[in-house]
Parts: structure tokens; C-alpha cells; sequence
């Protein structure tokens, strides 16, 4: 059986949009995860622009969202700490050059010889466009239920 997702509006996804989208967001958080900050920022557009709660302003360019992928790296490195992104309940709305992607995001953190915790839930809305055979992300919001929303 297949589930055709929902998507924002009254239309549907294919399902092998569906597929892409959750293999697109299951190897590119891998890749963040597993420390490779260079091949990670290739999987946005060189114009993309990256906006989160904890920036006064958007991350713009593909250079710029690597060099802050490497510093997030760097400080949980530092810190001792192994990420896992979670990306689920992906809803999309398709549009000519790819979808709008709106997920819930749960970040698992878990400190060499401390306990797991869950970071602060956050709402990703990605606009993700195709490159040939890729997917590519174009612009990412992300917000918090626990911090104002700009």
C-alpha cells in the first residue's frame, strides 16, 4: 500500500516526490551529523539562505552556511557532543522547480558519558528545488515554539 502525503494546500505529492524528499533529508542531515560540514553545504543552492532564532540575521550564500556548519562541527566537538537531526512529518506542496518542505525537527544530543537529551523542537520550512537529478535547499527557516517568531 502506498500513502500519498498531504501536502499545505488541498492538492497531493506523488509518492515519488514523497521518497525523495525523505531520502534528500535523511543522507543531508547524515551528512551534518557525521561531521562533514563541506559535502552538507553542497546540498544547498550557492544563493541559499539560512535563517534560525539564534541569528539576527540570515546566513546567506552556500561559502557562508559551510563555514557555519563547520563552526556547529567545531563546538560540538568541543563540547563532546554526537548530534542526531530527526526530521519527521514532512508535509510538501509542490512547486515548478522542486517543493515547499514544511518538517518538525528534533535534535538528539548526546554528551561522551552523559545522558541524551532533546534539544528545543523546532519547525524547518524549506523551499527545495531540483538540480538536475538533486535536491537542493534554496531557503530554510527554522523556528522554535520557545522563542519569538520573527
Amino acid at each position: 500500500m502506498t500513502i500519498t502525503p498531504r501536502t499545505h494546500d488541498e492538492g497531493t505529492a506523488t509518492a515519488v516526490d514523497a521518497v525523495a524528499v525523505e531520502r534528500f533529508y535523511a543522507q543531508h542531515m547524515q551528512l551534518l551529523d557525521d561531521g562533514d560540514a563541506v559535502a552538507w553545504a553542497r546540498t544547498f543552492t550557492e544563493d541559499a539562505s539560512f535563517t534560525t532564532p539564534s541569528m539576527t540575521e540570515p546566513v546567506r550564500g552556500r561559502d557562508d552556511i559551510e563555514s557555519g556548519g563547520r563552526a556547529a562541527v567545531a563546538g560540538r566537538a568541543e563540547a563532546g557532543e554526537v548530534h542526531r537531526h530527526w526530521v519527521t512529518m514532512t508535509t510538501l506542496r509542490p512547486a515548478a522547480d522542486g517543493a515547499d518542505a514544511l518538517s518538525y525537527v528534533e535534535i538528539l544530543v548526546t554528551p561522551r558519558r552523559g545522558v541524551p537529551r532533546i534539544e528545543p523542537f523546532c519547525v524547518m520550512r524549506d523551499r527545495l528545488v531540483r538540480r538536475g537529478d538533486a535536491l537542493l535547499v534554496a531557503e530554510r527557516v527554522i523556528t522554535r515554539d520557545d522563542r519569538p517568531h520573527g
